[in-house]
């Protein structure tokens, strides 16, 4: 099980599971307090950009115009605010397993859980109204981030950095510190557009992606090899160097805007991909918890085919026809199936509840798909933003049941009576 070795096992507690819902259990592990907050942020944020693309498509009351153009509101949110705080809360939980050292006090992850969802409700507070709490908002944000990036060097540091997956998302959470920092100076002098440019091309290149193919790397193997018989476990080192060699040229590509030779680092990513994907499939019968996981990481592989697809095609036609498909290939389809799907697992089995997909995860999960396909649709259909107005509210209706049972999970008592 997951909690015996990669997550730890925690100690027994008299707590009883039918005691009603109290706040106070948040505070009692990093994954509970940080989750609920990723929970509340993934409805805030999606709520927002989908009643604007619909205020924006029909005549309904008019959303109050931002202090920044709306989509790159939609993508300071989508890109630093909404994924970070799931991450937090699965790293600050797995660094000290992953790497035999204690549990880490909630010194070390309360203040990131305040920062995270302070930042994004003033950033949206200020979407919708004052621009300095848009401001305030992100350097707020700074702090609560910059805070879990501290709790994490030092685990990584009392390891004496001997752990190459905790390495490679504590680097990956830095850049994206990093690229957030450079959307604060922006605001402060509006003339450095570069500036902005970068932030967003740093957000799912080097900061997301690594974070995701990291645990990947090291996660899905690890669940499948415990509940496949005869699983082949495949987990080469190379991986982590390669995929991170080969996200630095894409940046590097994009910053410099040479939008005709992404190919040379798309293409090794998509071989990448399928080969990852190939050869850590489960091949036999799987429990659906485990087989979600792999469909998320499915779509890694395709939002890299339409990133090489579109590379190339400019190379030769010197147009985008793909638009934002491939972008929100990556986003929607694999950041936000696999989300669901780890989130879950992690929520189950640290819950004391059985490693099994709910109902309200198979409809997130399933919903997440359909809200990808509808938002490739969009880029293709004549009427755009109904499309992805629709993909917004598909995102809401799949979010929605599977955040209130979580955010329950996470007020409550573990099943098994275990502390934690």
């Amino acid at each position: 099980m997951l909690e015996a070795t990669e997550a730890g096992c925690p100690m027994n507690t008299t707590a009883h599971p039918n005691q009603p819902p109290s706040l106070s259990l948040l505070a009692a592990a990093p994954h509970r307090l940080l989750f609920f907050v990723g929970a509340l942020n993934v409805l805030a944020a999606m709520a927002w950009w989908t009643l604007w693309m619909a205020a924006t498509r029909w005549p309904l009351p008019a959303m109050p115009a931002p202090a920044v153009p709306p989509g790159w509101g939609h993508g300071l949110v989508m890109g630093y605010q909404v994924f970070t705080p799931f991450i937090f809360g699965f790293l600050l939980t797995v660094f000290p397993r992953w790497m035999n050292q204690p549990a880490l006090s909630r010194w070390h992850y309360v203040p990131v859980g305040i920062g995270l969802l302070v930042g994004q409700a003033l950033v949206l507070a200020g979407l919708l109204g004052p621009a300095h709490l848009l401001h305030l908002g992100v350097l707020v944000t700074l702090v609560g981030w910059a805070s879990g990036l501290c709790s994490l060097a030092g685990v990584l540091w009392r390891d004496a950095f001997r752990t190459w997956h905790g390495i490679s998302t504590w680097v990956a959470l830095a850049f994206g510190w990093s690229g957030l920092l450079l959307f604060a100076v922006w605001l402060h002098r509006p003339e450095a557009v570069n500036l902005v440019f970068a932030s967003f091309r740093i957000a799912p290149l080097v900061f997301l992606l690594p974070v995701y193919l990291t645990v990947v790397h090291r996660m899905l193997p690890f669940f499948a090899g415990n509940v496949v018989p005869g699983y082949r476990l495949w987990r080469p080192g190379w991986v982590i160097p390669a995929f991170w060699l080969l996200l630095m040229l894409h940046l590097v590509l994009e910053l410099m805007h040479g939008y005709a030779w992404l190919w040379l680092a798309d293409l090794p990513l998509l071989g990448l991909g399928l080969l990852m994907l190939w050869r850590m499939w489960p091949r036999g019968p799987a429990p659906g918890l485990l087989r979600v996981l792999f469909i998320a990481l499915a779509w890694f592989p395709l939002a890299m085919a339409l990133f090489s697809v579109q590379s190339l095609w400019f190379a030769f036609t010197g147009a985008f026809e793909l638009g934002r498909a491939p972008m929100h290939a990556l986003a929607v389809g694999f950041f936000g199936t696999m989300l669901v799907a780890m989130v879950t697992r992690v929520t189950q089995g640290h819950s004391g509840r059985p490693l099994a997909m709910t109902a309200a995860a198979w409809l997130a999960f399933w919903g997440v798909q359909l809200a990808a396909v509808v938002r490739l649709a969009a880029e293709f259909g004549a009427d755009t933003w109904a499309w992805q107005a629709a993909a917004g509210a598909l995102w809401l209706a799949a979010f929605l049941p599977w955040v209130l049972h979580s955010a329950w999970i996470y007020l409550t008592p573990r099943a098994d009576r275990r502390a934690g």
